[in-house]
């Protein structure tokens, strides 16, 4: 069988990486690959937002499963219309991905059937959510509704910061359309943990817990980010935790989709703030995280494309399951000189080549590009270098050790990773 991955970021190449050591898998193509993809997929030069493009070469390369990296095709139909032609895909219909293209949708879907969530208001006119501010308690959270590539998201300590990210959003276009309409929502307190499902309709199979670091700098400081690492399992998201997780953030999810005649057949991923009063859902997004997914698959033990088949196919998962490595693994991002304000490209990267094909330690690519032989960084967050150990200490002195062999120009790193799992 034959497999596209569309996208060309980390978790695309984590993906990819993945889905290649399955016996069933011929070959697998990527949409405008990085470096890092050019290394184990066929290239495909076609943008991942071009909907009709990826319909036209699926039928030409005789694709047998497409599989659906970035939120932004989604949202565009690209599930629908591959489904309309036939083309097995895992990745959700454009009404159900509404859940993450629509913050102010998702948090009323989460309000009307009662998955706990932050209080929160929707805004469409900035005096109005001007007005609000000010008789609003802080600090609070201020997001842009639309898809932001992660990065619309401002927690605001003071009257004047919230106002300034409310007319920043609303006003002055610093997300563009993403932030025509507004949802402000209150600080949680707590430690944050990621869930993510592989769904069929209503059935959902979970995958390990891990933990993301937003911020940009150490100890959580600094401006909100895709993703500057993460580490899997999360010790605060296991076993019973886990499971009562499932049924407060996924399963009713999945139900309320199922009822109104879109359900969800893909990757469904809830952000979870673990507070004293118990879990809330921060966020759901329709796709698997990244930094969250280079952390997440090396723990996958055996084949994952039997049940990736299973969602595309839209079929039952029961009888499915996933065997995990007990050992931890840490994911750290190294990102371009000015991110996430601007990136910085076309600085060259050394020391990739002090990591071999396989082992404990790897590289996945995002922001890269070869040029003239030489691999080069295209994009904010570029690469990040992923451990195995056999606790969450010993993997972070891996994915440390390894990340010290990488150099560009400007690299910024967080040196904390996995230190809230200690």
């Amino acid at each position: 069988m034959r497999v596209l991955v569309v996208g060309n970021g980390g978790r695309e190449h984590a993906l990819a990486w993945k889905i290649n050591q399955s016996p069933l898998v011929e070959r697998v193509y990527s949409t405008r690959p990085n470096a890092g993809l050019l290394d184990c997929t066929e290239p495909l030069d076609i943008s991942p937002t071009d909907v009709d493009g990826l319909v036209q070469a699926s039928k030409d390369n005789d694709i047998g499963m497409v599989v659906v990296g970035p939120e932004a095709p989604l949202v565009s139909g690209l599930a629908d219309a591959l489904s309309e032609a036939q083309i097995p895909v895992v990745g959700p219909s454009a009404a159900a991905a509404h859940l993450e293209g629509s913050k102010a949708y998702s948090k009323a879907l989460m309000a009307e059937i009662g998955v706990p969530t932050a209080e929160f208001a929707t805004f469409t006119v900035l005096d109005e959510g001007l007005a609000y501010l000010k008789e609003a308690r802080h600090p609070l959270v201020v997001k842009a509704s639309g898809l932001a590539a992660g990065k619309g998201v401002i927690i605001c300590e003071s009257l004047e910061e919230s106002e300034k990210a409310l007319r920043g959003m609303m006003l002055e276009g610093d997300f563009g359309g993403a932030g025509a309409e507004v949802v402000v929502e209150e600080f949680l307190v707590g430690e944050e943990a990621s869930l993510i499902a592989l769904c069929s309709g209503e059935d959902a199979l979970p995958l390990a817990s891990s933990q993301d670091h937003k911020r940009l700098g150490d100890g959580d400081t600094g401006l909100n980010t895709g993703g500057m690492g993460a580490y899997s399992p999360a010790p605060i998201l296991q076993g019973a935790a886990l499971e009562s997780a499932m049924e407060l953030s996924i399963r009713p999810i999945l139900k309320a989709l199922a009822d109104a005649g879109t359900p969800f057949y893909g990757f469904l991923y809830a952000g979870l703030m673990l507070t004293e009063a118990g879990p809330r859902v921060l966020e759901y997004n329709v796709r698997l995280g990244d930094p969250e997914t280079q952390a997440i698959l090396p723990r996958i033990q055996g084949d994952l494309v039997p049940a990736l088949l299973k969602v595309a196919k839209k079929e039952s998962l029961a009888g499915i399951t996933l065997n995990w490595d007990p050992r931890s693994c840490v994911c750290i991002v190294a990102a371009a000189a000015g991110y996430p304000v601007s990136a910085r490209k076309g600085d060259v990267i050394e020391g990739l080549e002090a990591f071999p094909t396989s082992g404990e330690t790897r590289v996945f690519h995002a922001g890269t590009a070869l040029q003239s032989g030489q691999v080069m960084t295209s994009g904010g967050r570029v690469l990040s270098v992923v451990a195995l150990g056999n606790d969450i200490r010993e993997a972070i002195e891996q994915a440390y050790a390894g990340i010290e062999k990488v150099h560009f120009s400007g690299m910024q790193i967080r040196r904390d990773i996995g230190a809230k799992a200690i």
